[in-house]
């Protein structure tokens, strides 16, 4: 099988990994920059360019999109989906899992848990905003923050206010949540594919932290997760149209929620912590699953 992993660059680990198991599985796998790719947008032979040359067209492609490139990436991806390439994840699934309040909104509305969640525009709401998500401590989020930055902890009203005008004075979208403080500061990485959890950690954050991100020093474990959690993330993953997702739980008093479905979860902390070749599984899941034109988009969304 001919497969393209689309990622800045082949030195990042879980890019190296998938390139590492392709290979090991026999397959002809490519690594190209999402940046240096372009299209030949028409109605009869969509094309894509690499570096002066047109793309053969690979059997499946692995998006490894960064957040800061999501508009780039997800129009790249598009062209391959017109082409009939088996994507890994659709380009319509990132980019609806890429938009925090559009991604929570639509976990509502199938009934998943979920924090609290408050979001407006004007300053004159801030104080009902507030009221909404059950009051101090609060935690504010950038909509548009990764990896735990953009993420702030208000631990009282007055500081909530401030913050909050602070970000609507940038002209920063934001959304409030209520703080699950029985949570402790940890929350629970599920890693999806298809439909199974292939993994779970519980990933811990320092003392005085409550962003347990492993990039800002956070701790992991392997944990045991329960059926409601097992069952939460491989909903989660599917109303985001996810073939492969790392979602992120909070054990709250009224059971498991959800914080955030991540369309490109970062392999280097879950495979060192369970020990398992996740690598292995996703190439796996392209291999019964990748067939031309299998794409529930059809390339439009």
């Amino acid at each position: 099988m001919k497969i393209i992993i689309l990622s800045r660059s082949k030195r990042i680990y879980s890019t190296a990994r998938l390139l590492e198991a392709g290979l090991a599985r026999g397959h002809d796998v490519k690594v190209v920059d999402t940046l240096r790719c372009y299209m030949n947008i028409v109605s009869h032979r969509p094309l894509i360019h690499y570096k002066g040359e047109v793309v053969e067209k690979p059997d499946a492609v692995i998006p490894r999109i960064g957040a800061s490139v999501t508009f780039y990436g997800t129009a790249v991806l598009r062209q391959f989906e017109m082409i009939g390439t088996f994507p890994l994840n659709e380009s319509v699934a990132i980019s609806r899992s890429r938009d925090k309040l559009r991604s929570l909104q639509l976990l509502s509305r199938r009934g998943l848990g979920l924090p609290v969640t408050g979001f407006c525009r004007s300053p004159d709401d801030i104080d009902d905003l507030i009221k909404m998500v059950g009051g101090a401590p609060l935690v504010i989020k950038l909509l548009e923050g990764t990896q735990g930055i953009g993420v702030v902890l208000a631990e009282t009203r007055k500081a909530a206010e401030s913050v909050i005008e602070a970000f609507m004075g940038l002209k920063a979208n934001i959304m409030v949540q209520e703080y699950i403080k029985e949570a402790g500061g940890a929350d629970i990485r599920c890693f999806v594919i298809g439909s199974k959890v292939v993994a779970a950690m519980r990933r811990q954050a320092q003392p005085g932290e409550f962003r347990s991100n492993l990039h800002r020093g956070g701790t992991a474990e392997v944990i045991r997760i329960t059926p409601e959690e097992r069952s939460t993330a491989v909903r989660a993953a599917k109303v985001m149209g996810l073939n492969v997702a790392g979602v992120d739980l909070l054990r709250s008093n009224h059971g498991p929620v959800v914080m955030e479905v991540n369309s490109s979860p970062g392999l280097e902390g879950i495979e060192a912590v369970t020990g398992k070749d996740i690598a292995g599984m996703i190439i796996g899941f392209l291999e019964t699953n990748a067939a031309e034109k299998k794409t529930r988009t059809k390339g439009t969304g």
